[in-house]
């Protein structure tokens, strides 16, 4: 949409004008002046930024298998852009997404990103989901000096100066979740499942140190992993019904989720009667997968749609006014939301677009309106943020029963893990 009064070389010349006219007065009194700063002030590394404009890039699978688990972020990601706009945007300017699909297929996140970053010279990027997505796109943002907002739960053992870690890392889900498991449902032994890629083994190599040898929690009977995508868990289930485990840890990921808890079920392997603890369903799986095939089990996450604070009711409302009356918001989706504002308080905070000086500017970055409750961008680039236990409903929602007293200190490289 282009109008010739808006030509930005005009806008420019008026504007030299005005300011050559204000020269003479003193300049307090005049916020909208530092609100839209000249451009050539505040990206000087060639960024899609114009006089009105910053353009931004959003990649993740709208397709494939992790669609069930991505299109939340999409949309969060959106609501937060939608609303930063409402406000007036960022430095004076709106923000303009450019939206590509990563297509649950890693090379593919990979080529995508190198589009956003090389061709599109987008400012920010939110995207990725899964661990594998995040280490296809790793080295293009290092080399291409992009930065990413990543929303997802992981592993841990990485920092990088071109990414911001928006969910938890594993020192705050895993060890947290365990610890509770043993202390409150007095679990000895644990059978560990995953998907199989990077996050799921990492997880469950960190999950068995912990178990047998840190924490000294008990043992482990069974480890088990499975593609993406997988489907049939009839062998996986034999094996757990022999092991007897006081508590299965799930970090199987995606639509294999559907399959996985409808076949325990249909074993007779339900809440009432075995202790579950899940790292990877949220209430976006939980459409999928059903509350009855859930319900009784748990998940470790920091933020469930049931949070009862301020801050999450305007969020799930506004949510679903965007959405529709029964969106469900899940862990992923609400640390996708934080991305774009944890960008906007670091730009803001910065006077400028440049990545270096985002980055600079990130660490200490306060986020008093996160639905969670309060996060703060800790130097490692991870969010200080709470640790919750959730037990699954039968209706499809989670029903807090456990929360760490104090906000975590993000630690992505915990030592005795590796």
């Amino acid at each position: 949409m282009s109008h010739d009064h808006d030509d930005p070389t005009q806008h420019d010349q008026r504007r030299r004008q005005v300011l050559q006219g204000l020269g003479a007065l003193p300049l307090i009194g005049l916020p909208s002046l530092g609100h839209a700063q000249a451009t050539a002030k505040v990206n000087t590394t060639k960024l899609a930024v114009t006089d009105t404009e910053v353009t931004v890039g959003q990649l993740h699978s709208a397709t494939g298998t992790m669609a069930i688990s991505e299109t939340g972020s999409i949309q969060a990601e959106q609501l937060a852009i939608d609303q930063i706009n409402a406000m007036g945007g960022i430095l004076g300017r709106k923000i303009k997404v450019i939206k590509e699909d990563g297509a649950s297929d890693w090379p593919t996140f990979a080529e995508k990103s190198k589009k956003l970053l090389v061709n599109d010279k987008v400012a920010a990027v939110f995207g990725c989901w899964t661990s594998a997505s995040r280490k296809a796109v790793l080295p293009i943002f290092e080399k291409e000096n992009g930065l990413l907002y990543y929303p997802t739960f992981y592993e841990g053992l990485e920092q990088s100066k071109n990414v911001i870690y928006t969910g938890q890392e594993a020192t705050q889900q895993i060890i947290y979740g365990l610890d509770w498991g043993s202390k409150e449902k007095k679990a000895k032994t644990f059978f560990l499942v995953g998907s199989d890629y990077i996050w799921p083994r990492t997880s469950m190599k960190i999950a068995r140190k912990h178990i047998e040898s840190v924490g000294k929690l008990g043992k482990v009977v069974g480890e088990e992993y499975y593609p993406l995508g997988h489907t049939n868990f009839n062998s996986l289930i034999n094996k757990i019904k022999v092991a007897k485990p006081d508590c299965i840890f799930a970090a199987v990921v995606g639509g294999s989720n559907v399959a996985f808890y409808k076949q325990l079920k249909a074993a007779g392997i339900t809440g009432a009667k075995q202790f579950l603890l899940t790292l990877s369903v949220t209430e976006d799986e939980m459409l999928g997968v059903g509350g009855e095939n859930f319900a009784g089990f748990y998940s470790s996450m920091k933020y469930f749609q049931t949070l009862t604070n301020d801050n999450n009711k305007k969020f799930v409302e506004a949510f679903r006014k965007a959405y529709g009356p029964k969106a469900v918001i899940g862990d992923v989706t609400q640390a996708g939301y934080l991305g774009p504002w944890l960008w906007k308080a670091a730009v803001e905070k910065a006077g400028s677009f440049d990545v270096d000086k985002v980055v600079a500017a990130s660490p200490g970055i306060e986020l008093k309106t996160a639905p969670e409750g309060y996060v703060k961008v800790h130097q490692n680039h991870h969010l200080w943020s709470k640790s919750r236990i959730a037990q699954g409903q039968p209706d499809g929602t989670f029903k807090v029963v456990a929360e760490s007293p104090e906000l975590i200190e993000p630690n992505p490289f915990p030592k005795g893990y590796q």
